[in-house]
Protein backbone atom coordinates (compact mmCIF):
# COMPACT_ATOMS: atom_id res chain seq x y z
CA UNK A 1 0.00 0.00 0.00
CA UNK A 2 1.11 3.57 -0.67
CA UNK A 3 -0.34 6.92 0.37
CA UNK A 4 -1.36 8.75 -2.80
CA UNK A 5 -3.47 11.63 -3.93
CA UNK A 6 -5.84 11.14 -6.85
CA UNK A 7 -3.40 12.44 -9.47
CA UNK A 8 -0.78 9.92 -8.37
CA UNK A 9 -3.31 7.09 -8.29
CA UNK A 10 -4.55 7.85 -11.80
CA UNK A 11 -0.98 8.14 -13.07
CA UNK A 12 -0.19 4.74 -11.55
CA UNK A 13 -3.23 3.22 -13.27
CA UNK A 14 -2.21 4.60 -16.66
CA UNK A 15 1.36 3.39 -16.18
CA UNK A 16 0.10 -0.11 -15.39
CA UNK A 17 -2.25 -0.12 -18.37
CA UNK A 18 0.59 0.77 -20.75
CA UNK A 19 2.80 -1.93 -19.22
CA UNK A 20 0.17 -4.68 -19.34
CA UNK A 21 -1.29 -4.20 -22.82
CA UNK A 22 0.77 -3.19 -25.88
CA UNK A 23 -2.43 -2.16 -27.67
CA UNK A 24 -3.10 0.55 -25.07
CA UNK A 25 -2.04 4.13 -25.80
CA UNK A 26 -2.70 7.61 -24.46
CA UNK A 27 -3.21 10.86 -26.34
CA UNK A 28 -4.82 14.26 -25.88
CA UNK A 29 -3.99 17.90 -25.35
CA UNK A 30 -0.63 18.39 -23.57
CA UNK A 31 -0.55 14.81 -22.21
CA UNK A 32 2.82 13.94 -23.72
CA UNK A 33 5.98 15.89 -22.89
CA UNK A 34 4.16 18.27 -20.51
CA UNK A 35 2.37 15.48 -18.64
CA UNK A 36 -1.12 16.97 -18.69
CA UNK A 37 -2.42 20.25 -17.34
CA UNK A 38 -3.02 18.54 -13.96
CA UNK A 39 0.05 16.27 -14.32
CA UNK A 40 -1.94 13.03 -14.50
CA UNK A 41 0.19 11.75 -17.41
CA UNK A 42 3.46 13.04 -15.97
CA UNK A 43 6.56 11.13 -17.19
CA UNK A 44 4.52 8.53 -19.09
CA UNK A 45 5.91 9.66 -22.45
CA UNK A 46 9.47 9.49 -21.14
CA UNK A 47 8.85 5.98 -19.79
CA UNK A 48 6.80 4.45 -22.61
CA UNK A 49 7.78 6.51 -25.64
CA UNK A 50 6.11 9.05 -27.89
CA UNK A 51 4.19 6.37 -29.81
CA UNK A 52 2.37 5.26 -26.65
CA UNK A 53 1.73 8.69 -25.07
CA UNK A 54 1.52 11.71 -27.35
CA UNK A 55 -0.07 15.11 -27.85
CA UNK A 56 -3.06 15.82 -30.06
CA UNK A 57 -4.23 19.06 -31.70
CA UNK A 58 -6.81 21.25 -29.96
CA UNK A 59 -9.66 19.48 -31.73
CA UNK A 60 -11.82 17.47 -29.35
CA UNK A 61 -14.02 16.07 -32.08
CA UNK A 62 -10.93 14.84 -33.92
CA UNK A 63 -9.48 13.33 -30.74
CA UNK A 64 -12.60 11.27 -30.04
CA UNK A 65 -13.08 10.34 -33.71
CA UNK A 66 -9.50 9.11 -33.92
CA UNK A 67 -9.97 7.07 -30.76
CA UNK A 68 -13.11 5.45 -32.17
CA UNK A 69 -11.22 4.44 -35.30
CA UNK A 70 -8.36 3.07 -33.24
CA UNK A 71 -10.77 1.07 -31.10
CA UNK A 72 -12.52 -0.41 -34.12
CA UNK A 73 -9.12 -1.36 -35.51
CA UNK A 74 -8.21 -3.29 -32.34
CA UNK A 75 -6.37 -0.78 -30.18
CA UNK A 76 -7.49 0.35 -26.73
CA UNK A 77 -7.05 4.14 -26.67
CA UNK A 78 -7.21 6.35 -23.57
CA UNK A 79 -7.82 9.99 -24.37
CA UNK A 80 -7.73 13.04 -22.16
CA UNK A 81 -10.02 15.99 -22.77
CA UNK A 82 -8.38 18.82 -20.88
CA UNK A 83 -11.59 19.93 -19.11
CA UNK A 84 -15.04 18.33 -19.13
CA UNK A 85 -16.43 21.57 -20.56
CA UNK A 86 -14.29 21.06 -23.68
CA UNK A 87 -15.87 17.72 -24.50
CA UNK A 88 -18.99 19.26 -26.02
CA UNK A 89 -17.46 19.76 -29.51
CA UNK A 90 -16.96 15.97 -29.53
CA UNK A 91 -20.45 15.16 -28.29
CA UNK A 92 -21.69 14.04 -31.70
CA UNK A 93 -18.80 11.60 -32.04
CA UNK A 94 -19.56 10.15 -28.61
CA UNK A 95 -23.33 9.91 -29.15
CA UNK A 96 -23.64 9.09 -32.83
CA UNK A 97 -20.55 6.92 -33.27
CA UNK A 98 -18.92 5.57 -30.08
CA UNK A 99 -22.09 4.79 -28.15
CA UNK A 100 -23.82 3.12 -31.10
CA UNK A 101 -21.00 1.36 -32.89
CA UNK A 102 -21.47 -2.09 -31.37
CA UNK A 103 -25.25 -2.06 -31.96
CA UNK A 104 -25.09 -0.56 -35.47
CA UNK A 105 -22.52 -3.11 -36.61
CA UNK A 106 -24.31 -6.07 -34.98
CA UNK A 107 -21.27 -6.67 -32.81
CA UNK A 108 -18.76 -6.64 -35.66
CA UNK A 109 -17.07 -3.49 -34.33
CA UNK A 110 -16.93 -1.82 -30.94
CA UNK A 111 -15.32 1.18 -29.31
CA UNK A 112 -13.17 0.15 -26.31
CA UNK A 113 -12.18 3.74 -25.59
CA UNK A 114 -11.69 5.50 -22.27
CA UNK A 115 -12.25 9.26 -22.11
CA UNK A 116 -10.68 10.90 -19.06
CA UNK A 117 -11.48 14.47 -18.15
CA UNK A 118 -11.16 16.80 -15.13
CA UNK A 119 -14.63 17.73 -13.94
CA UNK A 120 -16.45 20.08 -11.58
CA UNK A 121 -15.43 23.23 -9.79
CA UNK A 122 -12.80 24.28 -7.34
CA UNK A 123 -10.32 26.38 -9.32
CA UNK A 124 -12.45 29.47 -10.10
CA UNK A 125 -12.48 28.36 -13.71
CA UNK A 126 -15.88 29.83 -14.49
CA UNK A 127 -18.25 28.64 -17.17
CA UNK A 128 -15.69 27.00 -19.46
CA UNK A 129 -13.60 25.06 -16.92
CA UNK A 130 -15.89 24.02 -14.06
CA UNK A 131 -19.09 22.41 -15.27
CA UNK A 132 -20.54 19.05 -14.19
CA UNK A 133 -22.07 17.45 -17.31
CA UNK A 134 -22.58 13.90 -16.00
CA UNK A 135 -26.35 13.91 -16.58
CA UNK A 136 -25.80 14.57 -20.30
CA UNK A 137 -23.65 11.45 -20.66
CA UNK A 138 -25.89 9.34 -18.43
CA UNK A 139 -28.76 9.94 -20.86
CA UNK A 140 -26.88 8.35 -23.79
CA UNK A 141 -27.41 4.60 -24.13
CA UNK A 142 -24.10 2.90 -24.82
CA UNK A 143 -21.89 5.20 -22.75
CA UNK A 144 -20.71 4.37 -19.25
CA UNK A 145 -19.97 7.17 -16.78
CA UNK A 146 -17.62 6.84 -13.82
CA UNK A 147 -16.93 9.41 -11.05
CA UNK A 148 -14.40 8.46 -8.34
CA UNK A 149 -14.27 10.14 -4.93
CA UNK A 150 -10.93 8.91 -3.60
CA UNK A 151 -7.53 7.74 -4.85
CA UNK A 152 -8.07 4.01 -4.32
CA UNK A 153 -11.29 3.99 -6.31
CA UNK A 154 -9.81 6.31 -8.94
CA UNK A 155 -7.06 3.82 -9.77
CA UNK A 156 -9.30 0.74 -9.70
CA UNK A 157 -12.14 2.32 -11.64
CA UNK A 158 -9.82 3.69 -14.32
CA UNK A 159 -8.23 0.28 -14.87
CA UNK A 160 -11.69 -1.29 -15.09
CA UNK A 161 -12.76 1.39 -17.58
CA UNK A 162 -9.70 0.79 -19.77
CA UNK A 163 -10.42 -2.93 -19.89
CA UNK A 164 -14.10 -2.45 -20.72
CA UNK A 165 -15.01 -3.14 -24.35
CA UNK A 166 -17.44 -0.22 -24.54
CA UNK A 167 -16.80 3.54 -24.28
CA UNK A 168 -16.36 4.79 -20.72
CA UNK A 169 -16.15 8.41 -19.60
CA UNK A 170 -14.17 8.92 -16.39
CA UNK A 171 -15.02 12.25 -14.76
CA UNK A 172 -12.22 13.17 -12.34
CA UNK A 173 -13.21 15.75 -9.68
CA UNK A 174 -10.44 18.32 -9.87
CA UNK A 175 -11.03 19.49 -6.29
CA UNK A 176 -9.88 16.06 -5.13
CA UNK A 177 -6.85 15.80 -7.41
CA UNK A 178 -4.08 16.98 -5.11
CA UNK A 179 -5.46 16.81 -1.53
CA UNK A 180 -5.42 17.74 1.18
CA UNK A 181 -7.87 20.39 0.04
CA UNK A 182 -8.17 23.34 2.41
CA UNK A 183 -10.56 25.76 0.71
CA UNK A 184 -13.24 26.67 3.26
CA UNK A 185 -14.51 30.08 2.21
CA UNK A 186 -16.37 30.61 5.44
CA UNK A 187 -18.03 27.19 5.52
CA UNK A 188 -17.23 24.04 7.48
CA UNK A 189 -15.58 22.01 4.74
CA UNK A 190 -13.22 19.95 6.88
CA UNK A 191 -14.09 16.71 5.09
CA UNK A 192 -12.75 18.08 1.84
CA UNK A 193 -9.29 18.18 3.38
CA UNK A 194 -9.62 15.13 5.63
CA UNK A 195 -10.36 12.47 3.04
CA UNK A 196 -8.91 12.94 -0.50
CA UNK A 197 -5.53 11.34 0.42
CA UNK A 198 -5.76 7.59 0.75
CA UNK A 199 -4.05 4.22 0.94
CA UNK A 200 -3.78 2.74 -2.56
CA UNK A 201 -2.53 -0.75 -3.48
CA UNK A 202 0.65 -0.37 -5.51
CA UNK A 203 -0.05 -3.27 -7.86
CA UNK A 204 -2.84 -4.11 -10.27
CA UNK A 205 -6.49 -4.27 -9.19
CA UNK A 206 -9.86 -3.10 -10.49
CA UNK A 207 -13.00 -1.68 -8.92
CA UNK A 208 -16.04 -3.09 -10.75
CA UNK A 209 -18.09 -0.60 -12.72
CA UNK A 210 -21.64 -0.40 -11.37
CA UNK A 211 -20.85 -1.33 -7.77
CA UNK A 212 -21.48 1.36 -5.15
CA UNK A 213 -19.57 1.69 -1.90
CA UNK A 214 -21.21 2.13 1.50
CA UNK A 215 -18.88 4.76 2.95
CA UNK A 216 -20.73 4.99 6.24
CA UNK A 217 -23.37 2.50 7.44
CA UNK A 218 -26.45 3.95 9.10
CA UNK A 219 -30.10 3.34 9.84
CA UNK A 220 -31.88 6.73 9.89
CA UNK A 221 -31.55 8.07 6.32
CA UNK A 222 -29.80 7.11 3.08
CA UNK A 223 -27.52 9.72 1.48
CA UNK A 224 -26.55 9.22 -2.18
CA UNK A 225 -23.55 11.10 -3.56
CA UNK A 226 -20.56 10.79 -5.87
CA UNK A 227 -17.28 12.57 -6.50
CA UNK A 228 -16.48 15.58 -4.31
CA UNK A 229 -19.97 15.56 -2.85
CA UNK A 230 -19.20 12.32 -0.98
CA UNK A 231 -16.87 14.33 1.27
CA UNK A 232 -19.31 17.22 1.60
CA UNK A 233 -22.08 14.82 2.59
CA UNK A 234 -19.82 13.07 5.10
CA UNK A 235 -18.98 16.40 6.74
CA UNK A 236 -22.69 17.22 7.04
CA UNK A 237 -23.48 13.79 8.51
CA UNK A 238 -20.71 14.13 11.09
CA UNK A 239 -22.01 17.56 12.10
CA UNK A 240 -25.64 16.44 12.22
CA UNK A 241 -25.43 13.61 14.73
CA UNK A 242 -27.89 11.70 12.51
CA UNK A 243 -27.21 8.01 11.93
CA UNK A 244 -27.11 8.36 8.15
CA UNK A 245 -25.95 5.75 5.65
CA UNK A 246 -23.71 7.34 3.01
CA UNK A 247 -23.46 5.59 -0.35
CA UNK A 248 -20.79 6.58 -2.88
CA UNK A 249 -22.25 5.61 -6.25
CA UNK A 250 -18.79 5.54 -7.93
CA UNK A 251 -20.42 5.04 -11.33
CA UNK A 252 -23.78 6.43 -12.41
CA UNK A 253 -23.99 4.27 -15.54
CA UNK A 254 -24.06 1.41 -14.77
CA UNK A 255 -25.87 2.21 -11.54
CA UNK A 256 -25.92 -0.05 -8.49
CA UNK A 257 -29.67 0.25 -7.96
CA UNK A 258 -29.76 -2.88 -5.76
CA UNK A 259 -27.58 -1.30 -3.06
CA UNK A 260 -29.59 1.93 -3.21
CA UNK A 261 -32.96 0.18 -2.90
CA UNK A 262 -31.83 -2.08 -0.07
CA UNK A 263 -30.62 0.93 1.91
CA UNK A 264 -33.67 3.15 1.35
CA UNK A 265 -36.10 0.35 2.17
CA UNK A 266 -34.26 -0.05 5.47
CA UNK A 267 -33.94 3.66 6.38
CA UNK A 268 -37.19 4.95 4.84
CA UNK A 269 -35.55 8.26 3.90
CA UNK A 270 -33.29 9.51 1.09
CA UNK A 271 -31.13 12.60 0.50
CA UNK A 272 -29.40 13.02 -2.88
CA UNK A 273 -26.39 15.31 -3.29
CA UNK A 274 -24.65 16.42 -6.49
CA UNK A 275 -22.70 19.46 -7.66
CA UNK A 276 -24.44 19.93 -11.03
CA UNK A 277 -27.52 22.11 -11.45
CA UNK A 278 -30.64 20.69 -9.85
CA UNK A 279 -33.03 20.92 -12.83
CA UNK A 280 -32.39 18.02 -15.18
CA UNK A 281 -29.55 16.80 -12.98
CA UNK A 282 -28.84 13.13 -12.32
CA UNK A 283 -30.44 13.53 -8.91
CA UNK A 284 -33.82 13.68 -10.62
CA UNK A 285 -33.26 10.23 -12.13
CA UNK A 286 -32.10 8.88 -8.78
CA UNK A 287 -35.19 10.33 -7.12
CA UNK A 288 -37.48 8.72 -9.70
CA UNK A 289 -35.79 5.33 -9.36
CA UNK A 290 -36.05 5.43 -5.56
CA UNK A 291 -39.70 6.55 -5.74
CA UNK A 292 -40.60 3.74 -8.14
CA UNK A 293 -38.98 1.02 -6.07
CA UNK A 294 -39.35 2.28 -2.48
CA UNK A 295 -42.60 4.27 -2.39
CA UNK A 296 -44.26 2.18 0.31
CA UNK A 297 -41.13 2.29 2.47
CA UNK A 298 -40.60 6.08 2.41
CA UNK A 299 -41.36 8.00 5.60
CA UNK A 300 -40.40 11.43 4.24
CA UNK A 301 -40.10 13.19 0.87
CA UNK A 302 -36.89 12.58 -1.06
CA UNK A 303 -34.52 15.53 -0.70
CA UNK A 304 -32.18 16.85 -3.40
CA UNK A 305 -29.22 19.15 -2.72
CA UNK A 306 -27.54 20.47 -5.86
CA UNK A 307 -25.97 23.44 -7.64
CA UNK A 308 -27.94 26.48 -8.69
CA UNK A 309 -30.04 26.45 -11.85
CA UNK A 310 -27.89 29.16 -13.42
CA UNK A 311 -24.95 29.38 -15.79
CA UNK A 312 -21.86 28.51 -13.79
CA UNK A 313 -21.09 31.55 -11.56
CA UNK A 314 -17.41 32.43 -11.55
CA UNK A 315 -17.38 34.98 -8.71
CA UNK A 316 -19.84 33.00 -6.55
CA UNK A 317 -18.31 29.56 -7.04
CA UNK A 318 -18.17 28.71 -3.33
CA UNK A 319 -21.81 29.67 -2.83
CA UNK A 320 -22.86 27.65 -5.86
CA UNK A 321 -21.36 24.44 -4.49
CA UNK A 322 -23.61 22.42 -2.19
CA UNK A 323 -21.78 22.77 1.11
CA UNK A 324 -22.23 20.89 4.39
CA UNK A 325 -24.70 23.50 5.69
CA UNK A 326 -27.12 22.88 2.81
CA UNK A 327 -26.77 19.10 3.12
CA UNK A 328 -27.29 19.34 6.88
CA UNK A 329 -30.53 21.27 6.35
CA UNK A 330 -31.78 18.55 3.98
CA UNK A 331 -30.90 15.84 6.49
CA UNK A 332 -32.82 17.66 9.20
CA UNK A 333 -35.86 18.14 6.95
CA UNK A 334 -35.86 14.44 6.09
CA UNK A 335 -35.98 13.57 9.79
CA UNK A 336 -38.99 15.80 10.57
CA UNK A 337 -42.08 13.83 11.68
Amino acid sequence: MATMNMVQALNAALDLALQRDPDTLIFGQDVGYFGGVFRVTDKLQQKHGAKRCFDAPIAESGIIATAIGMGAYGLRPIVEIQFADYILPAFDQLVSEAARLRYRSAGEFWAPITVRTPYGGGIYGGQTHSQSPEAIFAHVSGLKTVIPSNPRDAKGLLLAAIEDDDPVIVLEPKRLYNGPFDGRHGQTLKAWSDHPLGEVPEGYYTVPLGKADIVRPGSAVTVLAYGTMVHVALAAIEDSGIDAELIDLRSIVPLDIETIVASVRRTGRCVIVHEASRFGGFGGELSALVQERCFHYLRAPIERVAGWDTPYPHAFEWDYFPGPARVLAALQRSMEP
